[in-house]
């Protein structure tokens, strides 16, 4: 079992208040924003059993290829457990993946995981971005409230409730914590960006209104939406983004797919940088799905997850080495 390093981070732990979380009941808001468009297909896991098959080397693994992949990897990975503040009591764990190329710095990525929690799956993508070069962290969001080692598996409903009581101030401050404590590192860039998944993705979006810390360069939200209160923010809250932003989703997933184009439109109108796209026949989830066999089999939708994984994940790993050059 990887060890666990107590370090410094740079943030301050926030009280959670009703008020902070949307104004709703946590686990009202958990499904309403990133449970309510997700189908009972989309959230399975595979219906064949885990194989010693590793998938496609060059793609983050899918559900199915992630403990394979994970036992295999070549790649030094641990936990650490960041305090908020220096001194603080309140502190958050995170898995981090260092590249093979010792000889050179790199600069960092923070992962930012489901609603379903720091699972193996967003290790897994960790690893794979460290195999590109950056050194990789993926905070565990709900680790405060858990008290609790993050290596310990819960199930996606305790996962779910725990997520839903994490408002966004507090995972801002997450993020800057194990960002700052990333590019401490001796081997570090002091740079770093974040991708993330569903709930992940809403909070890259949530990160790059928020500003971030310096050496912050930019995000990418896989199936997430910006939301702010509730609701997609309107331009005073779009045009505080300084970096540029790409959203990658499924068509299959109607909400986000609806809600696009005013993305799109806004951020154009506004002048800043950024990417869509919205990946023909894709669910949510398809970086996670690729073409991993469901109960119900549909070859038409396990190739559209796989053909949108091909495309965004090559376009992720371009966008992080323009961005964090």
């Amino acid at each position: 079992m990887a060890r666990l390093k107590i370090v410094a981070g740079g943030a301050v732990a926030l009280a959670l208040t009703a008020c902070q979380i949307h104004q709703q009941k946590p686990q009202q808001m958990a499904m309403d924003e990133h449970m309510a468009h997700m189908s009972a297909a989309d959230m399975a896991t595979p219906s064949v059993p885990e194989s010693n098959q590793q998938g496609d080397l060059k793609l983050p693994p899918s559900a199915m290829h992630t403990a394979a992949r994970l036992a295999a990897s070549p790649r030094h990975g641990e936990w650490v457990r960041v305090a908020y503040e220096p001194g603080s009591k309140d502190s958050l764990e995170a898995y981090v993946v260092y590249p093979t190329n010792s000889s050179a710095k790199a600069p960092v990525v923070v992962v930012i995981h489901e609603i379903f929690g720091l699972s193996a799956w967003v290790r897994g993508v960790a690893d794979q971005a460290a195999a590109e070069g950056f050194i990789a962290i993926a905070p565990d969001l709900n680790s405060r409230l858990r008290g609790g080692p993050s290596a310990d598996s819960i199930s996606a409903d305790s996962a779910r409730k725990l997520s839903g009581l994490v408002p966004a101030a507090e995972r801002n401050k997450a993020i800057d914590a194990v960002a700052k404590y990333a590019m401490s590192q001796p081997s570090a860039v002091p740079k770093y960006a974040v991708i993330g998944y569903c709930y992940g993705g809403g909070t890259v979006w949530m990160h790059a209104v928020n500003g971030g810390i310096p050496g912050y360069s930019g995000g990418v939200a896989f199936y997430g939406l910006p939301y702010m209160n509730g609701a997609v923010p309107n331009a005073d809250s779009l045009k505080k983004i300084t970096k540029p932003v790409m959203l990658l989703s499924g068509a299959k997933d109607a909400r986000i797919g609806a809600a696009m184009p005013a993305v799109d439109s806004a951020m154009k109108s506004l002048g800043k940088w950024y990417y869509g796209s919205n990946y023909p026949g894709a669910v949510h989830g398809f970086l996670r799905a690729q073409d991993d066999p469901k109960a119900t089999r549909d070859p038409a939708e396990e190739q559209a997850n796989l053909a949108a994984t091909k495309d965004a994940w090559p376009r992720t790993v371009k966008f992080l080495k323009d961005n964090l050059k």
